[in-house]
Order: C-alpha cells, then structure tokens, then sequence
C-alpha cells in the first residue's frame, strides 16, 4: 500500500491553506483542525470592512453558535440570521427573506456574510451575498462533509424552483473559506456517509490514485479516521481547485464534476427533498452513470464493478423506489445541464478519467433504470 497508507495521510498534507483563482480574485481555503481559530484574522484582513453577519441553521448554531462567536467576535443578535437548512426551503423565498433581515439590521456594501453550515446553508447564504446590493463579501465556514470537499469551494451558489434543483443562482466565489475538520465531530453518521459519496465522486472523474486510497481504508473513514478524513479532504480540495481555476463557469471541464448528479438531483426533485440527502441521490446517479458507461463500452466491467463496490461499502442507500419513469425524463430533460433538450450526461471513460456532454439514447436510459435496484442488491450482498 505504500504512501497511501492512513498513518502517512498527516505527513503527506499538512495544516494546508490552498489558493484559488477566482474572477472575484484570489482567494484561500483554510483546511485543517483547529481552522476555525482563524476565522476572526480572516475577516480583519478583508479590506475596509463593515461588520460580520452570520447566515446559518438553528441546528447547526446550536451546535456550533458559541465556538463561532466567540472566534469571529464583535457578533450581536440581530448579525445572527437563521433558516432551515433543508432542500425545501433552499427556495427564492429565503434569499428574499435574508436580504430583507439584512437590510433592517443595517447591512451595507461592505459588509460580510459568514455561512455556517452545510450544503444548503452554503449555497443559499453564498446567493443572498452575490444578490444582496448587487454583491457583498463572503466567508464560507462549512460543517459537513459534502461541503468541505465540494459545495464551499468554488463558487457556484444557487436555489431551487419547484421544476429542478440549483436552477436559479450565480458563480460568486468567496473571499474565503474555514474548512475545520472538528466540526464533522458533531455530524450525524447518515449525514456524514452522504458525504462520502462526494468524495467517492473525485476519485472516480479525476485522481486513480485517491480511488484506491478509498477501496483500502473506507472501514477507517466510516470510523472517521482523523489521518485517513483529514486527507481525503485536502485531496478533494486540490482536485476542486485545478478543476475551477480553469473553468470556473462552466463551461467545459467543470462539467465532470457534475458525474452522477444528472440522474441524482431528478430523483431529489422527484421525492420532494424528502427520501435522500443530497449524497445519497449522487451515490444513485454514480450508480446509473457508471451502468451507463459499461453499457456504452466506455469503462471495463472490471472497472465498472470496482466503482458500483465502493459505493455499495459506504452503507444502504434509501430505495429508489417507483418513479414514473416519465417524470425523470421530465425533470432530467430540465436540468441545467441539458442543451438543446439532450440530456449531457457524465460518464467515466477508466477510473480517474471522465468525459462529459455524452448523450444517450431514452430507451438505454429507461432499462439502465429498472435495473439499478438489481446491482445495487448484488454490490450489498
């Protein structure tokens, strides 16, 4: 196993601070323990700056409320904004609510909005600070999983409308990001195995090297190793950030980091954000686009299997249940990614190496379906 062993992961990638490039500008992801202890110099350091407003969760505040308190400082009541950060209210209706708490707490140009929290959190409060007077500063300070090696980065930000998911919002990158591991601490394990599968994800579309990593030690991540956590991580992170400098709007090669979420958001769409977190629903769709990839001779059944196994080693999915298969082709043929009504789909050409804008004919689509159930069983047992 060599240098991919877990009690190397600390040695090979420090305390890491990663540079991003943005159009906004330059921009740094602080990813260690202990991160958040920066957060109070992060924002003295964002010029002429008129005061901190936290977007959050009551359930992650709960939690984590008093810790960002106390290191981001200078906090009063009403620079605390809180919403529920489910996929049901990640709608135009809180952005608007947000802006408008804002402006009564006296928020100006130059203030800062902090997200604390997850996906949603991240997504919504990054759109409020793109919208609000035309673009105020951002910190993002992410709490889970799927946010620390994916959502926070980057600067992608959005909100769904009741046809799709992420159909409305813009590309507004932070003026940084606190990604502190110790906050994972207090995450709920389902939620924290939905997170493994976006990790999953960059092993497949873009680093051989990470996916194996993944198929020796997942027992420890489950376990949530600190070396073995603390290294996949960085590794996302760096995956995330040469992908982004060059392409940042998506435009070309981002769109692989959209693998599994064609076929994952319409079965989110579908089930009213209610039956999958949001891993959950990509860990499907990773399901669907690596059958689809064999089916088409794009990837070996050997490599094929190796994907559909590691995904199956993270834990049960919930069931996909009985769709109508005409509403997924619906709320596919909706998505953002479609051209010209095509469906692009993401689709791995070997483990590491993907390709995007692959269409597909419906029929193979629609067989792919019925059988996903089948070899997500098998896969299990």
């Amino acid at each position: 196993m060599g240098p991919w062993r877990v009690r190397y992961a600390t040695f090979l990638f420090p305390m890491a601070t990663i540079g991003i490039k943005s159009f906004r500008g330059a921009y740094q992801v602080y990813c260690s323990r202990g991160a958040l202890g920066r957060a109070k110099s992060v924002l003295a350091r964002l010029p002429e700056a008129s005061g901190a407003f936290v977007i959050s969760s009551p359930n992650v505040w709960r939690y984590w409320g008093r810790t960002v308190s106390k290191k981001v400082g200078g906090l009063r009541s009403n620079n605390i904004l809180l919403f529920d950060d489910t996929e049901r209210a990640k709608n135009l209706e809180t952005v608007e609510l947000l802006c408008r708490t804002l402006t009564d707490a006296g928020a100006d140009r130059r203030s800062v909005i902090v997200a604390v929290g997850g996906g949603v959190v991240g997504d919504v409060a990054g759109f409020t600070a793109a919208s609000y007077l035309r673009g105020v500063r951002l910190v993002q300070i992410p709490t889970t999983l799927v946010a620390q090696v994916d959502s926070s980065v980057g600067g992608k930000t959005g909100v769904n409308l009741p046809e799709g998911k992420n159909l409305v919002g813009a590309f507004y990158a932070p003026d940084a990001v606190i990604a502190d591991m110790e906050t994972l601490g207090t995450l709920p394990h389902r939620e924290y195995r939905s997170g493994l599968y976006e990790v999953i994800k960059y092993g497949a579309i873009a680093d051989a090297g990470l996916f194996t990593f993944l198929e020796r030690n997942m027992l420890a991540l489950l376990r949530r190793d600190p070396g073995a956590l603390e290294f996949v991580i960085h590794r996302c992170i760096r995956i995330k950030a040469h992908i982004v400098e060059r392409d940042e709007r998506e435009s070309g090669l981002r769109g692989i980091l959209n693998y599994g979420h064609t076929f994952g958001h319409a079965l989110e769409t579908a089930t009213g954000y209610r039956r999958f977190l949001h891993g959950e629903a990509i860990a499907w769709g990773m399901h669907m686009a690596t059958v689809l990839g064999a089916a088409t001779s794009r990837i070996g059944e050997p490599q094929a299997a190796r994907i559909i196994r590691l995904v199956a080693s993270v834990g049960p999915l919930p069931s996909v249940g009985k769709i109508p298969a005409a509403q997924l082709r619906q709320l596919m043929a909706g998505d953002k990614k479609t051209r010209s009504g095509e469906v692009r789909w993401v689709l791995l050409r070997q483990i590491g190496k993907a390709q995007h804008g692959v269409v597909l004919p419906w029929k193979l689509i629609l067989r792919t379906i019925s059988e996903l159930p089948e070899i997500a069983a098998r896969a299990r047992s």
